[in-house]
């Protein structure tokens, strides 16, 4: 048995190409894993604080030493963590904003990078400080965009800093194992929008099969 993260980031309600899709991706994956459960998470219309500097002063404080302030500046961030690392897989909406993420799923993703708790630091490897302390997860990421040609050496692939910002930020604490699906052409004509959901219905359908 499985356990799903279920996470949206866009700020619209049923218009929303992210949220449909990612709750389809969902439904879909308990219809073949009836037993998986899945806690859902709503960053687009709950946001999540910003990192503050009483968050930072907590974060590299040994919890040993934190004062009761320091223990509520991250308390949102002690709970965004263990959803996180109680996850085997992460189902994630996210639209493009000006060609990277949402403000609020970049706030989340500051909660959730954690030393000490998502990735360690250890000054004497000169050649590999970091460590990630994640492992075994699967995360499948669904986009929304305004336009289509983002992919690598497409017209706009070099003004695409979601998907490589995403791979480095999850990488980075150890979720290497990401697959993308995107919509496409919301800008643009009915009939392009309406194959770009098409085409990913069916990539979800292959996905959750598999």
């Amino acid at each position: 048995m499985a356990h799903l993260l279920h996470i949206d980031s866009s700020p619209r309600g049923e218009r929303s190409h992210s949220r449909r899709m990612t709750r389809e991706f969902v439904e879909a994956w308990k219809q073949t894993h009836p037993t998986d459960t899945v806690t859902y998470r709503d960053v687009g219309h709950q946001p999540v604080p910003h990192v503050d500097e009483p968050w930072i002063i907590a974060a590299y404080t040994p919890p040993e030493e934190r004062s009761l302030e320091l223990w509520e500046a991250i308390r949102i961030s002690d709970c965004l963590v263990d959803e996180l690392l109680s996850a085997d897989v992460l189902v994630v909406g996210v639209p493009m904003y000006n060609f990277s993420v949402p403000s609020t799923f970049k706030a989340y993703i500051d909660q959730i990078v954690r030393i000490g708790r998502t990735f360690a630091l250890d000054p004497e490897d000169a050649e590999n400080p970091y460590k990630p302390l994640l492992q075994d997860k699967k995360m499948f990421v669904i986009t929304a965009r305004g336009g289509s040609g983002f992919e690598p050496g497409e017209r706009y692939g070099h003004m695409n800093h979601q998907d490589p910002y995403l791979r480095v930020a999850f990488g980075f604490i150890g979720i290497t194992d990401i697959t993308f699906i995107h919509v496409e052409n919301d800008e643009h004509s009915s009939a392009s929008l309406a194959a770009s959901i098409a085409a990913a219905r069916a990539q979800v359908a292959q996905l959750v099969a598999a």
